[in-house]
């Protein structure tokens, strides 16, 4: 026999989501045993990277712009009746020097304290998400999520990775750091590439300790633009959308990128206005990465960091 999920547990879930790129509160429906179900959503771009100063910290402006969007996105928490949020910031905020007087301006607002994630916290909630999306059946996973400030990398056969990594290469920060110019030069490009590689080369020797994966999957925006831009939608099941994405397709599309400034990237498939200034940097960041793990194919899987907290709540409960 098997039983099923107990629906009178049902908790309301608010999961502020603080990033690198956008504030998004994601209100959800969730009982142990059971898939959270999607209730309502706030999410504002603010863009944290461009409010960086040379000491470290966030500008003013920049603090104004995201206590602003939290605002917003408690106000939205609380007219849903949540009954508990969530509240968890990534590297924006636990690398600005001004950081944790932010979380606690923030933690007023919610109330409660805000989760800092490190980034190995990152890649473990994700990859624990990827997991219960594709199921035991997948086998042997590797997990690959590009952030605004960072890129995360998971690998393993059980729902605690194996391997957890976090590395600075996240396409808002490679495209403030390497890309000042739009449309970016060849010479820009090429730097970046390097840069990439010279990143990733110890996780790339960690990983080849371990057995090569059986299933290769991507999470979040910039994966799930890119596939849309140069991938194949493979199916529909309900409301999630299949798509997966070859290194060949990624890597024929980046040259076309690279041509086109940021106003004319808006009119390409699965580019959305808050993506178009840091897609090259992304789109950069996934190639040099798929090729240096030697990865032909992946899928994009719908689940990321926020329902990898989710779930890690109920498994709490």
């Amino acid at each position: 026999m098997t039983s099923t999920p107990d629906r009178s547990a049902v908790l309301r879930l608010g999961v502020l989501d603080i990033g690198s790129n956008t504030v998004h509160m994601a209100v959800v429906d969730a009982a142990p045993g059971a898939r959270p179900v999607p209730a309502a959503g706030e999410r504002t771009v603010v863009r944290v990277m461009r409010y960086l100063q040379p000491d470290g910290s966030i500008s003013p402006d920049g603090v104004s712009a995201l206590l602003d969007a939290v605002d917003r996105a408690v106000a939205h928490a609380r007219s849903s009746r949540v009954d508990e949020i969530l509240p968890m910031a990534t590297s924006a905020l636990r690398e600005a020097t001004n950081g944790p007087e932010i979380l606690a301006a923030i933690g007023e607002r919610a109330g409660v304290d805000v989760q800092v994630l490190s980034g190995v916290d990152e890649a473990r909630l994700t990859f624990l998400a990827v997991r219960r999306w594709h199921g035991w059946a997948a086998g042997r996973l590797l997990a690959l999520d590009i952030g605004g400030g960072s890129l995360e990398i998971a690998a393993g056969v059980d729902e605690e990775p194996e391997l957890a990594v976090s590395v600075p290469l996240g396409a808002g920060r490679m495209t403030m750091d390497h890309l000042p110019d739009d449309p970016p030069s060849s010479d820009q490009v090429d730097a970046l590439r390097a840069h990439v590689r010279s990143t990733l080369r110890e996780t790339v020797q960690a990983l080849r300790a371990l057995p090569g994966p059986d299933h290769v999957v991507a999470t979040s925006k910039t994966f799930r633009s890119l596939a849309r831009l140069a991938g194949m939608q493979v199916d529909v099941v309900g409301p999630d959308e299949r798509w997966r994405m070859r290194r060949s397709q990624l890597s024929d599309w980046v040259p076309r990128l690279v041509r086109i400034d940021s106003e004319g990237r808006t009119a390409l498939p699965g580019i959305t206005p808050e993506r178009t200034f840091q897609i090259v940097a992304g789109a950069v960041v996934a190639e040099e990465t798929m090729r240096a793990l030697s990865v032909d194919e992946l899928e994009i899987c719908p689940w990321a960091l926020r329902e990898g907290a989710i779930l890690r709540r109920l498994d709490h409960i």
